[in-house]
């Protein structure tokens, strides 16, 4: 596990020490993602710049890697869990290896299969490959984005990078998108390809690229997370689940140090405990929570773990923590992400580290087993799939017109519109309308159907909680949860690994209709079921709570007069209406309406517009002490 920095040059050029000195100081502004090595190469067309966190044996996962007597050279960050049978069919093929490691075989792999090495893989990955003799550059993402891959384009020169701020310190300075901040205030993280930071985008999950000197840089689907739905019986997809996800655990818990899990009060990673205890019955697990009455789910875990006889680790956040923490977080995520939980998140992964180098966690299996309350939205409302669509029209202008709040309003609006106009994934902050009113840069042609209409397009065929689905797992698991995900552990140089986002497991889920997931008036039918005699009866028959933090309160009591100078201090005043955010967070503390949500999707960018461009905090890696951001 690793972040690697790596420049290609459209024409042939040596290096001076200048630009050397640039190039280390993108790679150690990643030090946090590989704290136990480095190592560079260069050659006229090429540097590739590396950091290490040792997981298998460190003399065998140096990087930059070569093979074929230095034809090729690789930098590659993550991890593939196919690659000891990869490689004995590549050995059998003849080819030869020096090192056992993943590394060297995603190398044999390309030179044997070329272009569809990225579609042999299991695993989570982002890497770059030069082939000095072709001149060409080959890389790729993983199939869902587990792992983050930047790119960014200037006149003589290709950049990538496991994270933005690499690219940022060769650009110079940052410019917000203005159409990407638009996007960020509807869905509460940016759409990927695009970054907050015009001109850099991200290589998309489930594509490779090529890059040969003198042409275009060319992308290429390898890997389409599709629905095809097909009844084998209940029975059947249970004791496939069981044996898809068993094998992806045992896979993912391939180390040569300590694996951890992370355990909350729900049923996905519990699950992953469950099954990791079959192969380490001395797992450690790591929870956590908060002070605050039905906002912790500590007590849950604690005693998930005590049934399961594992040991459980816990820390509890307090508001003046979260408050302190958040601008290094911020930081760390390279882009504004306004979910809440992404912070207790860096927490939890900030004790794990103390013990454990890798954790398991349970990402990905509300999108692939339908576990989403919201899911169940579209029996509700089938009622309404027998009006005409002229009554349609009627009703929703009526309930339009309601007081809001009042029964019954929202819930005629919904059945009244068409689910590709009013799902766009789980969050939805901001609308149309009142953007309009506070942003000043807003443009009518950018509704957010613009951003899923694609994704609904190509799930034509499919029923509606599977197109809800399909929406999820290409905008926001790759948009919001993976990125927390990555940038939180790696940020506390912690090695995270989801068994649920599995090219295996996937094949299972993928045909499962969806009658068996969204059924008994509950979700996730068919994976309860699967885990039923594995997972606790208490953690199966739980309500879903999400990850529950405690944002409504806070912001009326601890963090109100924190988030009022953040407002008023915030240099955005050209992008924003700020009066309009002070009249919300008032009508929030004044109990007229819930607009927690709101209130932090903004907090969370103006902190990010003191960081990056108002530039208000230096980041400083004092020797031997905590990275810490500090207030210019």
């Amino acid at each position: 596990m690793c972040g690697f920095i790596g420049v290609i040059r459209k024409e042939p050029q040596w290096q001076t020490d200048r630009q050397r000195g640039l190039f280390q100081q993108m790679n150690h502004v990643i030090e946090h993602r590989g704290p136990d090595d480095e190592g560079y190469y260069e050659d006229e067309y090429v540097r590739f710049g590396f950091r290490r966190l040792s997981i298998i044996d460190l003399e065998n996962g140096h990087q930059p890697l070569s093979y074929e007597n230095e034809r090729y050279w690789i930098i590659f960050n993550g991890e593939i869990y196919n690659y000891v049978e990869l490689r004995e069919t590549l050995l059998n093929e003849g080819y030869q290896f020096k090192t056992d490691s993943d590394t060297e075989t995603i190398l044999a792999a390309y030179s044997h299969y070329g272009v569809e090495t990225a579609s042999k893989l299991r695993g989570m990955f982002a890497f770059l490959i030069w082939d000095k003799e072709e001149k060409k550059v080959y890389g790729a993402r993983d199939p869902f984005g587990i792992k983050p891959l930047y790119v960014y384009e200037e006149d003589h020169e290709y950049y990538f990078a496991s994270e933005k701020k690499s690219i940022m310190l060769a650009k110079h300075h940052d410019e917000v998108d203005l159409e990407a901040l638009q996007h960020y205030l509807t869905f509460q993280y940016v759409p990927e390809p695009s970054t907050m930071s015009q001109e850099v985008k991200k290589v998309l999950p489930g594509h490779y690229f090529t890059l040969k000197i003198g042409e275009d840089l060319c992308f290429t689907r390898y890997f389409h997370a599709y629905f095809q739905s097909k009844d084998l019986g209940e029975d059947a997809y249970i004791e496939q689940i069981q044996d898809a996800l068993r094998d992806s655990v045992n896979v993912h818990m391939r180390s040569d140090v300590p694996v951890g899990s992370f355990l909350s009060g729900g049923i996905d990673s519990t699950f992953v405990v469950a099954l990791a205890k079959e192969i380490n019955p001395n797992i450690k697990t790591f929870s956590v929570g908060f002070e605050r009455q039905g906002f912790s789910e500590i007590d849950v875990a604690k005693e998930t773990a005590r049934v399961l006889n594992v040991e459980n680790i816990h820390y509890v956040i307090s508001p003046e923590e979260y408050m302190k923490e958040l601008p290094k977080i911020i930081w760390h995520l390279d882009d504004p992400l306004a979910d809440p939980a992404a912070i207790p998140l860096y927490f939890v992964a900030r004790e794990a580290r103390k013990h454990v180098t890798v954790v398991l966690s349970g990402e990905g299996a509300d999108e692939l087993f339908g576990g989403y309350n919201i899911y169940r939205e579209p029996l509700s409302l089938r009622g309404f799939q027998h009006i005409p669509p002229s009554v349609k029209g009627t009703l929703k202008w009526m309930a339009r017109h309601l007081p809001d709040g009042m029964k019954g309003k929202s819930f005629i609006e919904r059945g009244c519109t068409p689910l590709e106009d009013r799902y766009i994934g789980n969050a939805k902050m901001f609308e149309m309308d009142e953007k309009n009113r506070f942003y000043h840069f807003y443009d009518a042609t950018l509704t957010y159907q613009s951003m899923t209409k694609s994704f609904y397009d190509e799930a034509a065929g499919f029923d509606d909680v599977t197109k809800m689905q399909y929406i999820d797992i290409h905008t926001w698991l790759r948009g919001d949860i993976l990125l927390k995900a990555d940038k939180m552990t790696m940020a506390n140089s912690l090695e995270l690994r989801v068994p649920f986002l599995d090219k295996r497991v996937f094949e299972v889920a993928s045909k499962i209709p969806s009658r068996y997931k969204i059924a008994d008036q509950t979700t996730k039918t068919i994976l309860r079921k699967a885990a039923r005699g594995i997972v606790p009866d208490h953690v199966l028959d739980r309500k879903k709570l999400g990850f529950p933090v405690p944002i409504r309160h806070w912001l009326k009591e601890e963090m109100y007069d924190w988030a009022r100078n953040i407002i008023r201090e915030s240099e955005t005043d050209h992008l924003f209406n700020k009066n309009y955010f002070l009249s919300l967070l008032d009508e929030h503390c004044q109990n007229k309406v819930d607009n927690s949500r709101k209130i932090w999707t903004v907090l969370i960018f103006m902190i990010w517009h003191q960081i990056f461009i108002e530039e208000k905090y230096t980041f400083t890696s004092p020797k031997d002490e905590e990275k810490t951001l500090q207030l210019v």
